[in-house]
């Protein structure tokens, strides 16, 4: 006679998965919360209770007045943030391609790289700022900026990178040689295009983190503000709503550069799934 084996989840269960769903409301919370004030009524104001509903304060952010500097300061955001992106990924894939093999220095070279995540963002920032002080070097957008970003997001896209490169199949680079393909047909059709969903990762995350950083950036940007610093300025001047809907702006460009990446990825995984079927 066997004994019935119980279906019913232990306490265990619950408790974790409670654990987890105040995990998830303390991190989003706020986030919701400041979503929602953003369409508060135009009698309204930067707490509840909510006074109507409306889209005023989406409208103010792209009136003439104390919000003016927030078009330029999202273009200069933007362009830094493709810039670092592109330089994260070359450098990324590079480093990823290298340390295939172990050479002298390699372990020095690695923690070298991802040293500056184990120091706090201000001093790093200051340090390249000093750096460039000394120097008689004037700080600006692309140089002390672009550099100070780096160092906060080479270290993520390293990481990344090395995750999808240990699990690439270098039989497929062996077969493209022996089919007589050279160092760059191998690197341009075969290592690039299987890496190619991580690349797209690594990309992502490295615009969203340049994107959205304040701490690097602030003692090392110069005269002219990024995104987040021009919020920060107008934190200390403006207590409207108007703050949550540059929040909520701000926000969905973050998300749907997120959407963006993963719809791509998912179309180069059915491209590649549909191409081994036809192989197949």
């Amino acid at each position: 006679m066997t004994a019935r084996i119980s279906d019913k989840r232990p306490w265990t269960f619950y408790a974790l998965a409670t654990l987890f769903g105040a995990f998830l409301l303390f991190l989003y919370g706020p986030m919701f919360v400041i979503y929602l004030l953003s369409f508060q009524g135009p009698n309204g104001g930067v707490t509840f209770p909510m006074v109507g509903t409306s889209f005023e304060w989406f409208r103010e952010v792209f009136q003439k007045g104390q919000m003016a500097n927030l078009p330029v300061a999202f273009e200069r955001s933007m362009s830094l943030a493709i810039v670092v992106s592109f330089l994260t990924v070359v450098f990324s894939v590079a480093a990823g391609l290298g340390f295939r093999r172990r050479f002298p220095g390699s372990g020095a070279l690695f923690y070298l790289a991802v040293a500056s995540l184990v120091m706090p963002s201000l001093l790093v920032g200051f340090g390249i700022g000093l750096g460039f002080q000394f120097l008689g070097w004037q700080p600006s957008l692309f140089t002390s900026a672009l550099g100070a970003q780096l160092t906060w997001t080479l270290p993520f896209g390293l990481f990344a990178m090395f995750a999808v490169v240990n699990r690439f199949n270098r039989s497929w680079e062996e077969a493209a040689r022996d089919l007589g393909a050279n160092a760059w047909q191998r690197l341009r059709h075969v290592t690039i295009p299987i890496l190619l969903p991580g690349i797209i990762g690594v990309a992502m995350g490295a615009f969203t983190l340049s994107y959205d950083e304040y701490a690097r950036t602030t003692l090392t940007i110069g005269p002219k503000n990024t995104l987040p610093l021009e919020i920060y300025a107008l934190i200390s001047s403006a207590t409207s709503p108007t703050l949550f809907a540059i929040g909520t702006l701000t926000t969905g460009v973050s998300f749907l550069a997120i959407v963006v990446s993963l719809l791509v990825v998912l179309r180069l995984q059915r491209r590649r799934g549909r191409a081994l079927v036809k192989v197949g």
